[in-house]
């Protein structure tokens, strides 16, 4: 039975945890384990069930698809205080998050992460990457380095304490030294983790060892990225990028299965392409087209309520995602907000200094002087949020979307016209 990706082909926002609620509304039992592979709660996954609006930040989006179970594997950063907020916020609403399964070898983000993380970005200024200040960058860094605290220690406390004195160490000469900030306790750490330490406990598994005798028995689970292809560690738009791999290769390390057990790979993307914090970005509109596609489409942050900034389709990052996940399929997204235009341009190509690039650039440099290069195809100038059948579109809009398919290096599996659990159309 499947292991199925579910990860962003651009630059995050793309719909992801739509996605995944359409994978688990097909059927009752159709997921049975939804997985965060990686990043923090600096991710946010917006889903609409019933015309009610729930927004996840750690858990994976798979939480709201009854009978399945939620799980944060290893390579996630976790702030176990979010978590449980997060936990509290959705039984309130009726969703059963208790299911929930943490591996013992996550790493916690702390507040000394959290205090690290804003005074860093502060002291930047104009070269601040745009974190949203929730110590993932510290967090993983101390992973890197070895001095990170794991879901594990938190149950022993000599190994607890040893770590965390070794981690402040040096973080408080960096507050005190450099940053004009307090100093942070050891105890005071070891206090804020005791407090959620006794409800943590059950949480914790082997969550590698779960997940691949669940494959074993038959079962589907699906691996759900956080944040995007463009802001991965080592693919992405560096150093304009989030700590880890969302990418499909970062499933293996990051939830502790092997890539050969993996049957799908679907991309998600939207119709057009937004981005939030700082870095390239070719085809970015700051004009009146830029702000009416951030207004229709309600551009701003589920995380953070940052206004992300938007500009055309760019099928050169549809290509370079295909290839770097080994996509399967792509699910498009957000195609009901393109409604307001005569023509809707779509970047092929790029120019840069004269040379046309059909490819990614392979620098920095390049990739920054990138100029777009557009194809203008007919809008359809109308309402299509009430479709449910590729039929149903206007020519214009299925030509439109075909167009994607042709240019963007994998086939369309669905498409999505409105926010609604309802509002998507298959294809495949």
């Amino acid at each position: 039975m499947p292991a199925i990706v579910v990860l962003g082909a651009q630059w995050g926002d793309e719909g992801k945890g739509k996605a995944t609620d359409l994978l688990g509304a097909d059927r009752p039992g159709a997921i049975d384990y939804c997985v965060r592979y990686q990043g923090g709660n600096n991710a946010g996954h917006t889903i609409v069930v019933d015309g009610e609006k729930f927004a996840t930040h750690l858990l994976p989006s798979g939480v709201l698809t009854p009978g399945c179970t939620p799980v944060i594997a290893n390579g996630v950063v976790m702030d176990a205080r979010v978590l449980f907020t997060e936990i509290d916020g959705l039984e309130a609403r009726g969703v059963n998050a208790s299911r929930t399964l943490v591996s013992a070898g996550a790493h916690l983000i702390t507040s000394y992460h959290t205090a690290i993380d804003k005074v860093t970005e502060r002291f930047l200024g104009k070269n601040r990457i745009g974190t949203t200040g929730r110590g993932i960058g510290p967090a993983y860094a101390d992973k890197i380095n070895r001095i990170g605290v794991r879901v594990a220690d938190v149950f022993d406390e000599k190994i607890l304490a040893a770590k965390v004195e070794a981690a402040l160490e040096s973080k408080n000469h960096m507050l005190v030294k450099v940053y004009n900030r307090r100093a942070i306790s050891v105890q005071e750490i070891l206090d804020e983790i005791a407090e959620y330490a006794d409800r943590l406990k059950p949480m914790v598994a082997d969550t590698s060892l779960v997940l691949n005798k669940a494959l074993d028995d038959g079962r589907t689970v699906l691996f759900e990225g956080a944040q995007a292809t463009m802001l991965d560690v080592d693919h992405g738009t560096y150093p304009f990028v989030t700590s880890s791999n969302p990418i499909a290769g970062g499933v293996g390390a990051g939830a502790g299965i092997g890539p050969t057990r993996i049957d799908r790979i679907i991309g998600v993307i939207k119709a057009y392409t937004t981005r939030v914090g700082s870095g390239p970005f070719p085809t970015e509109l700051l004009d009146e087209d830029g702000e009416l596609l951030r207004q229709v489409g309600a551009e701003f942050g589920t995380t953070t309520g940052r206004p992300r900034r938007c500009g055309w389709y760019d099928a050169v990052i549809a290509r370079y995602a295909a290839r770097v996940n080994g996509l399967t399929e792509f699910f498009l997204t957000k195609l009901d907000c393109l409604g307001e235009w005569d023509q809707i341009p779509v970047c092929v190509a790029y120019e840069i200094d004269g040379v046309r690039h059909d490819e990614m650039p392979m620098t920095q440099t390049e990739f920054h002087h990138a100029k777009p290069v557009y194809e203008f195809l007919p809008g359809w100038k109308s309402d299509i949020s009430g479709c449910r059948t590729f039929e149903e579109l206007p020519a214009n809009a299925q030509a439109y979307v075909r167009r994607l398919e042709e240019l963007s290096g994998a086939p369309f599996w669905g498409v999505g016209v409105g926010p609604g659990r309802e509002q998507s159309i298959q294809l495949r």
